[in-house]
């Protein structure tokens, strides 16, 4: 963090009173987009299903699984696609930002009968090297050899990756690379299975708590100079020196 850096976060310094006036002005503001979130997560909730007709295969640590096994007894999963596509030596290290905190969420999950679930099209003994490596527990299978990642939009052909069309995101962006995030969901009644929602890119944003304890700070996600992108200081958390801090300077060299 440079100097010019820290110098632009520093805010008027005011009386206890000018700071409390502004607290209430911002939390008028904050009860408000939580009204609006609550109103968003309802019009989620009440989007159409679709029936989901193929027959998907999945490979994990209890063999072969159709997407209907995925469920594991509950009448809801949520499916993570993290990029790890086959022949990486490890998966992305955005996705990994995230699922440091499956760990914590799936058992809560299930007793809202929602099964969680990461799907990867990196083979099954690629995805359990790396998640030993990271200490997960959360379950991840392998959609290698299936349609699965293509047909809900995470996996693309070299051609469509890089010809920069907008495929991705529901044809609004382009591919990232032949693999992209996303997050989709299914429920299952009476033996069949239908897809909910899916979300990708920023939509992500939600699922990554530290993102949203550094948007309470001050200096906030302190992104704006990072080069290539955004997230180019997210490492895989055995990748971090120390504990110390990625200067901005060091990733150009990297």
């Amino acid at each position: 963090m440079t100097t010019a850096t820290m110098e632009k976060t520093v805010a008027k310094v005011v009386s206890p009173a000018e700071w409390l006036a502004a607290s209430k002005e911002l939390l008028a503001k904050e009860k408000e987009f939580t009204r609006l979130r609550d109103e968003l997560s309802r019009q989620r909730q009440e989007m159409p299903w679709e029936k989901v007709e193929k027959k998907y295969e999945f490979e994990g640590a209890n063999g072969k699984e159709t997407l209907a096994d995925l469920f594991d007894g509950r009448n809801q999963l949520i499916v993570y696609h993290f990029m790890f596509g086959p022949g990486w030596k490890e998966g992305c290290p955005s996705c990994s930002f995230l699922a440091d905190s499956f760990d914590g969420a799936t058992i809560h999950l299930a007793q809202r009968d929602t099964t969680f679930v990461a799907i990867s099209r990196a083979t099954l003994p690629e995805i359990e090297a790396f998640k030993k490596r990271m200490g997960w527990k959360f379950k991840w299978v392998s959609s290698n050899g299936s349609d699965f990642n293509y047909d809900y939009n995470v996996t693309f052909t070299k051609e469509q990756a890089s010809g920069r069309k907008p495929l991705y995101n529901f044809g609004t962006i382009a591919p990232y690379g032949e693999e992209a995030p996303g997050a989709s969901v299914f429920i299952k009644k009476d033996g069949e299975v239908f897809h909910t929602y899916s979300t990708y890119a920023r939509g992500l944003d939600m699922f990554l708590p530290t993102y949203h304890w550094l948007d309470i700070t001050a200096k906030g996600r302190d992104e704006a100079e990072m080069k290539p992108h955004a997230m180019a200081w997210v490492r895989h958390h055995d990748r971090y020196s120390d504990g110390k801090m990625v200067e901005i300077g060091k990733l150009a060299a990297k």
